[in-house]
């Protein structure tokens, strides 16, 4: 139920990443049939959401990887221990459909992948980053960066795929697994896994923290793991 002090009738509204869309699309319906009340949350690049925030505009939370909450909340725009962590999300890999699938078994079979790609795609957020890191580990940074095809923010890399644009694209698993036109190569091995924590936060002028403090409560619950998991996400 509603919490007791706040019986407003307007839904929640939130802003989160696109690599949490569907599993908080699935998470608020269940917790509007359980509870009656209803949120509506945006998803957009994560990297637009936070400076969103950042500009004032109102929310009543705010999820996103966890360092982009911790920074949110160090610069005053959520409040502090709001941090509340919802999923773990790993990095796959993905290629059009009907194309050859490259071995990924080991970190020594994607770095050739990688290599052989004639072209290449990843996210502008934190697993797209830490990819960065990865290549420049190998020393093959430089090698292929001209073949780097850059998804604009708010753009699925497994669209891109799907198109033909990109031979080689990695992204969230959660944002490939629904993507149609594709053919999920699958995880990265386990020694070169790119694990994001996606987070909640409150806004510090939210005035239905006890709502939305309901809400991120039935999100955590062993009653919503199984949405997490069905979108390729595991319970944080």
């Amino acid at each position: 139920m509603t919490a007791a002090n706040d019986t407003s009738p307007v839904p929640l509204k939130g802003i989160s990443s696109m690599a949490t869309r569907l599993v908080l699309a699935d998470l608020v319906e269940a917790f509007a049939q359980r509870s009656g009340d209803r949120a509506e949350i945006e998803s957009v690049g994560g990297v637009d959401a936070a400076k969103r925030v950042q500009a004032g505009e109102a929310f009543d939370v705010v999820i996103l990887a966890s360092d982009a909450i911790d920074k949110l909340i160090a610069g005053g725009h959520l409040q502090a221990g709001s941090r509340v962590d919802l999923v773990r999300s790993g990095v796959a890999a993905a290629v059009r459909a009907g194309a050859p699938v490259p071995d990924m078994a080991n970190e020594d079979a994607l770095r050739q992948a990688v290599l052989a790609a004639r072209t290449l795609s990843y996210s502008t957020g934190p697993s797209g980053v830490a990819l960065q890191k990865l290549f420049e580990r190998w020393g093959i940074a430089e090698q292929i960066a001209p073949r780097i095809v850059q998804a604009p923010p708010g753009v699925p890399v497994g669209a891109l795929v799907a198109r033909g644009e990109v031979e080689l694209g990695f992204q969230q698993l959660s944002e490939l697994l629904h993507v149609q036109g594709i053919t999920l190569v699958g995880p990265l091995p386990p020694e070169v896994q790119i694990t994001t924590i996606f987070s909640a936060g409150l806004p510090v002028a939210t005035p239905h923290a006890a709502r939305v403090r309901d809400m991120l409560n039935f999100m955590t619950s062993d009653e919503a793991a199984e949405a997490k998991r069905r979108q390729g996400m595991d319970p944080a």
